[in-house]
């Protein structure tokens, strides 16, 4: 039987996804027949509908795993992707202990937390209702994003909260949340990120980053992230038609 998305993540394996930030199923089922281990779909920034999320991650299908990433940690946005089907969800702009028992208790069924019961793709329409709801907390994922300076600050306070599965750098808001917007290479930024990791090593918590650079994210997989983000779907369009162009220009 196929392994789940949480249960890969948490026997250790390397996950490498890509982040999809336009509302298209076919992106969606391209990318899958890729052999990507994990789809990133965008919910906080960008265009893409709750229901277009669905229909991308019936797209996707049984080949890549979608873990959503929602617009804001509140009620209404976890139980509405929750809904939809993924295989996890993450939740942005964490930043202190507060937050993360926050997104436990909103993304988990009772007894564990207080998620909501709805009607929906993720429960079969009502026709798998029961079999969802008793494998729900099971095998969604829950993701934590760490990209506040706040939130590094925190750390040790949000590592010991207990129900979640990972935590993902997103380091270009932490860049911005350090007055370095940008600077990926600024040594502060550098240490701030090797300090989430060195924390959750410690922790035995999985740890995951956000990289355009395939050479980067080689490097950040030898220093122990498992969770790996690597581009988004218009940067690959977008560098394959450049680098396309440009080879045919230059052979002319």
């Amino acid at each position: 039987m196929k392994k789940g998305f949480r249960e890969r993540l948490l026997g250790g394996e390397s996950l490498i996804g890509t982040l999809i930030s336009l509302p298209s199923p076919e992106i969606a089922e391209l990318l899958a027949n890729c052999g990507f281990d994990w789809l990133f779909i965008d919910l906080e920034h960008g265009p893409i509908s709750y229901l277009q999320a669905q229909r991308m991650i019936m797209s996707a299908g049984p080949k890549t795993s979608c873990v959503l990433r929602v617009p804001v940690n509140d009620e209404e946005a976890i139980k509405k992707t929750l809904d939809l089907g993924p295989s996890g969800i993450i939740i942005p702009q964490l930043r202190t202990k507060k937050d993360a028992e926050q997104a436990v208790r909103l993304t988990r069924f009772p007894p564990a937390g207080e998620r909501s019961v709805g009607i929906a793709r993720a429960h079969g329409y009502g026709m798998e209702f029961q079999e969802y709801v008793e494998r729900a907390n099971r095998d969604t994922a829950l993701i934590l994003q760490v990209e506040h300076i706040t939130a590094v600050e925190n750390i040790d306070a949000i590592l010991d909260v207990p129900g979640f599965d990972a935590l993902l750098v997103g380091p270009y808001d932490l860049s911005g949340s350090m007055g370095m917007i940008g600077e990926l290479e600024n040594p502060q930024l550098r240490a701030s990120i090797s300090t989430i990791r060195q924390r959750c090593l410690e922790a035995s918590m999985p740890v995951g980053i956000f990289s355009i650079d395939p050479h980067a994210a080689r490097e950040y997989l030898l220093e122990g992230f498992r969770l790996l983000v690597i581009g988004t779907d218009t940067l690959l369009l977008g560098n394959a038609a450049v680098s396309a162009l440009k080879e045919l220009k230059n052979s002319a």
